[in-house]
Order: C-alpha cells, then sequence, then structure tokens
C-alpha cells in the first residue's frame, strides 16, 4: 500500500501566519505539523508516499524532509497542486504514484494519538473498495458526517446544519485502484471544488465502504483553535509523528 499525504491549499484561516509559510509547515508543539502525517504512514508500515502540496511555498518540503531517509521512507515524492480545487482534486494528482494500488490518504493537517495498523491490515484484506475512520466529536457540523444504521453506513453528509449523529469521518481514508476512476466523474459542489464526501459516498452506494471507529484523541489544525488545541493535545499525552 502507498501513502499520500494532502498537503496543498492556502491555508487562509491561519493568515497571517500562512502568509509567510505553508500551513502544514507550522509548529504542533515541537514538530512541523507534516511530522504528524507522516508519522501516522510510517507507523502503519507505509514507507511509499507522496506529498501533494501547493501555494508559494511549496518548496519549503524539500527543504524540510529532503529524500525522506531520516525518517525511514523508502521513497518520497512530490507533486504540486495549482489553486485549491478540492481534497478530490488534489487526490487526482496522485494517479501517476498510485500505479493501480491501495492508498491510505491523510489530511496534511490530521494528528491523531495512536495508531491505524489495525485499519490498514483490515483494509488490505478487504481487497476491494474502501474504508474510512470516524470519531465522535461535540460539534459535527463542522465536518462529513456519517449516517450509521443497525451497524451500516448508509450515507455521509457534508457540514450538515442538523447532523445526524456526531460520528466525524476523519481525514484518513483508505481506496482501492478504482478511486481515480471516481474522481474523474466528479461535479464541483456548490463551493466550486471537488469533494472527497462524494468519492465515499460512491463507495457507500456500491456497498463496498466499510468503517471502523478511530482509538484515541483525534483533531485537525486549520483553525487558529485548532492549532492551539492539537499542540496542547500533542504536550499533554504525545502523539504518532516521527519527530
Amino acid at each position: 500500500m502507498k501513502g499520500i499525504i494532502l498537503a496543498g491549499g492556502l491555508g487562509t484561516r491561519l493568515h497571517p501566519l500562512t502568509k509567510i509559510t505553508n500551513k502544514h509547515l507550522l509548529p504542533i508543539y515541537g514538530n512541523p505539523m507534516i511530522y504528524y502525517p507522516i508519522g501516522t504512514l510510517i507507523n502503519a508500515g507505509i514507507t511509499d508516499i507522496m506529498i501533494v502540496t501547493g501555494g508559494n511555498y511549496a518548496g519549503d518540503f524539500l527543504r524540510l524532509l529532503g529524500n525522506g531517509k531520516e525518517f525511514g521512507l523508502r521513497h518520497i515524492n512530490y507533486t504540486y497542486q495549482e489553486g485549491e480545487g478540492g481534497i478530490a482534486a488534489a487526490l487526482a494528482l496522485a494517479e501517476y504514484f498510485a500505479e493501480g494500488e491501495p492508498i491510505c490518504v491523510v489530511l496534511g493537517d490530521n494528528i491523531i494519538e495512536k495508531n491505524i495498523i489495525r485499519a490498514v491490515r483490515d483494509f488490505e484484506k478487504q481487497k476491494k473498495g474502501a474504508k474510512i475512520l470516524l470519531k465522535e466529536v461535540p460539534d459535527p457540523e463542522r465536518f462529513g458526517v456519517a449516517e450509521i444504521v443497525k451497524g451500516k453506513l448508509v450515507d455521509i453528509v457534508e457540514k450538515p446544519k442538523k447532523p445526524r449523529s456526531n460520528l466525524a469521518v476523519i481525514g484518513i481514508y483508505m481506496y482501492d485502484g478504482r478511486v481515480f476512476d471516481i474522481v474523474k466523474t466528479l461535479k464541483p459542489s456548490d463551493r466550486g471544488e471537488l469533494e472527497i464526501t462524494d468519492v465515499n459516498n460512491a463507495y457507500v452506494k456500491e456497498g463496498t465502504m466499510a468503517w471502523d471507529m478511530l482509538d484515541g484523541w483525534w483533531t485537525d489544525a486549520g483553525t487558529f483553535e485548532s492549532l492551539l488545541r492539537a499542540s496542547i493535545l500533542v504536550s499533554q499525552t504525545g502523539a504518532n509523528n516521527v519527530g
């Protein structure tokens, strides 16, 4: 399985910090943010990864990470996303890298306490389809929200005003090689972006989307509030990272 970290976008919610660097290079306690998704993949046994980045400071990733060998990576690859076309559009840039293999996609601002080893191993046995991880949150309206009926995932709604559950879809996704064909069928949302929720719902509709609950805490770090929360959580309990 190959790993893909999506670290593009302009990080406008974190201005003025992101006027001088990429959001994913900002510090989370003692390490740059990008170290945490790299750690998530490495600790799951995934050592061939691609980083999709963008903005004016993409070259900073190369200066920081180099060829990835100091982190134990077999290969590290980079590609560049122009503008902000959405998560699914960023994922599409990794098609040639994936080469039809299963992939594990991690959003660059997602930080978890523990690991995803069991989920990755289960997905490898799954052979076909996709897998997402869920976490109960107090503010589900900020995220894609999963609706579970009698243990079956029946729908995912992006940022619902009236959530049907408190189960947020965290920014770690596992897909088979068909995901890039699915992305090519998407139409832009009202935000003008290709939504990862639409990709996930395509698998839900065909009955090949598996799900599991994440163990330990999880947070994103895309706002000042969540950036602070992430640093506090890491300082108090540690996190799954390469630092």
